[in-house]
């Protein structure tokens, strides 16, 4: 897929309702997991590692001896103390996990980057971003698609709006990346929750009932029995969805339905980390606790080496 191809489906995925799912859709924004590895150090620090270095950094460790190991450790360590008070905090190290659980978001952003720049000022504009993602889409006024690709600009474009904070139409990569992620910046949610109940509200009443919510996520397409799963829906909608109980999902009925608060995993993580490294208990670690207790940290070629020769197996 090129990053044409690509930029279209990311419009078209805030259009949902223009095409009619028939499997259940996904709504709801779950905070990323730290791995997707089991959590068990009894067996072995795999998700420690996932989550302090990311995915594809814990790789790289793994092909490290174990001098080299702590000696690259010292340096993240020295990155994770932003006080530089020679200690880490279990607050910077929730942020230091933060940072690598979003790094896939980061990552994204870059790969895109250049494509959008393009008169490589280090800014994205409005302008820029909308002839790379529609371009000769505009030009016809009656595509064979079935989309309405006018009402799609004009949707982005009030997004665009909403993650450029001082408004001059113009995204710094910050912004550009709250504009292509909103579900993960608090001030750009209320759009998120905006386009969601476009998406649904079909009669355009400002709130999202039974039926509507339902027709989301199930066409019947003449099946008469509704699968278990969406009688399951129904149940969540009057139980848990509809909190005031008047038959439909008003704003922040839908807000708290696709923007849940979820468990912060980087917040047990961290606990745990120190939990397990901080020798004299004083809450928290300095960089000799934390080189000291590597192999739970980062590994190394002595922690992982089965794992590794099975990756030198693959290559």
């Amino acid at each position: 897929m090129d990053l044409r191809q690509f930029l279209m489906c990311l419009s078209l995925c805030t259009v949902c309702a223009l095409s009619k799912p028939t499997e259940k859709k996904e709504r709801v924004h779950h905070e990323p997991q730290l791995s997707d590895k089991p959590h068990d150090d009894a067996q072995n620090f795999d998700y420690d590692h996932d989550a302090f270095l990311g995915a594809e950094e814990a790789k790289t460790f793994d092909q490290l001896t174990p001098e080299e190991s702590k000696e690259r450790l010292g340096v993240i360590v020295d990155k994770i103390d932003v006080d530089k008070d020679g200690f880490v905090t279990e607050g910077e190290l929730k942020s230091w996990l933060k940072h690598t659980q979003k790094k896939y978001m980061s990552d994204n952003v870059e790969r895109q980057w250049q494509e959008f720049d393009m008169n490589q000022d280090g800014l994205i504009s409005w302008d820029e971003y909308r002839n790379v993602t529609y371009g000769t889409y505009l030009d016809d006024p009656d595509p064979d698609d079935g989309f309405n690709y006018k009402q799609m600009m004009m949707r982005d474009e009030r997004r665009f709006k909403m993650a450029d904070k001082d408004g001059d139409l113009i995204a710094t990569k910050e912004e550009f990346t709250a504009f292509l992620h909103p579900e993960e910046y608090d001030y750009m949610k209320d759009i998120v929750v905006q386009e969601t109940m476009e998406d649904i509200d079909k009669n355009a009443d400002g709130f999202i009932d039974l039926e509507e919510y339902i027709g989301d996520m199930y066409s019947h397409d003449g099946n008469a029995d509704e699968p278990e799963w969406v009688k399951t829906e129904r149940e969540q909608f009057v139980e848990f969805r509809d909190k005031n109980r008047d038959g439909k999902m008003d704003k922040e009925e839908t807000k708290d339905w696709i923007l849940p608060s979820d468990y912060d995993h980087a917040e047990a993580e961290a606990r745990h980390l120190v939990y397990e490294s901080d020798q004299n208990k004083d809450g928290k670690l300095t960089k000799e606790e934390i080189v000291d207790k590597y192999d739970l940290f980062v590994g190394s070629q002595a922690t992982d080496f089965g794992e590794a020769l099975v990756r030198h197996d693959e290559f």
